[in-house]
């Protein structure tokens, strides 16, 4: 028996340059917009998706192009917004802060102050903004009015790509066959797909074996395979 190692969740730092982000039909139109940001109805936009779809990653893409700031809504309260306003800003997880009064408060000087200032702003959310239940009717109806596009959920050119950079990430180079197994067997989600990676990672380093289709089928829970697999 192979003896196991102490593993530790020593920090991985996602690469989220341009160059970076995979596109495919499944996220196409979003990549357009940012792109053509300097072209948003409103210099505004609301960017939805599930977790794990991207989102972050496109709204660094952003971040780098227009210089602008990026923060969580739920940390507007306290913020200096005058100042956050002084340029483009980006606010991610807008639904968060549904029914926190002082967030949305916040979010609603936020946003009249950066466009009245001729900025940009961009809003991140899991869902469609008439689903985020925000409580402040001004505010509801800003972001209602808001130009929005949608990360769909992955097809299988774009997960392996993700599977691929994932493993990069780490520091790991599985062989084609290896992604191509994984794409074929995992969840479907990038959040998934995530935990799934983390996971093969762990196990690689605690075996001392390399990433191969065997490992990932003994993560997956499928061990009983030909014995040609690697």
């Amino acid at each position: 028996m192979t003896p196991r190692q102490l593993s530790f969740d020593l920090p991985v730092r996602p690469a989220l340059g341009r160059e970076d982000f995979f596109v495919s039909p499944a996220n196409a139109m979003a990549v357009v917009l940012i792109e053509g940001w300097r072209d948003w109805a409103g210099r505004k936009l609301a960017l939805i998706g599930p977790a794990g779809a991207g989102k972050s990653h496109l709204t660094h893409v952003w971040a780098a192009a227009s210089g602008a700031r990026i923060v969580s809504a739920q940390d507007l309260v306290g913020t200096d917004i005058p100042a956050l306003a002084q340029g483009p800003v980006a606010v991610e997880d807008v639904d968060a802060i549904a029914g926190n009064r002082a967030a949305e408060e916040a979010l609603f000087h936020l946003h009249n102050l950066v466009l009245a200032e001729g900025h940009f702003l961009l809003v991140t959310a899991a869902r469609e903004p008439h689903l985020w239940r925000l409580g402040l009717p001004d505010l509801a109806s800003r972001m209602m009015g808001t130009q929005a596009v949608t990360l769909e959920q992955p097809d299988d050119r774009l997960l392996a790509a993700v599977v691929a950079k994932l493993f990069a990430d780490r520091q790991l180079t599985p062989g084609p066959e290896t992604i191509s197994y994984l794409v074929a067997r995992m969840d479907r989600s990038l959040e998934a797909t995530r935990d799934l990676v983390a996971r093969i990672d762990r196990e690689a380093l605690a075996q001392k074996r390399p990433v191969t289709r065997r490992l990932a089928a003994e993560v997956l829970g499928q061990s009983e395979l030909p014995d040609l697999l690697g």
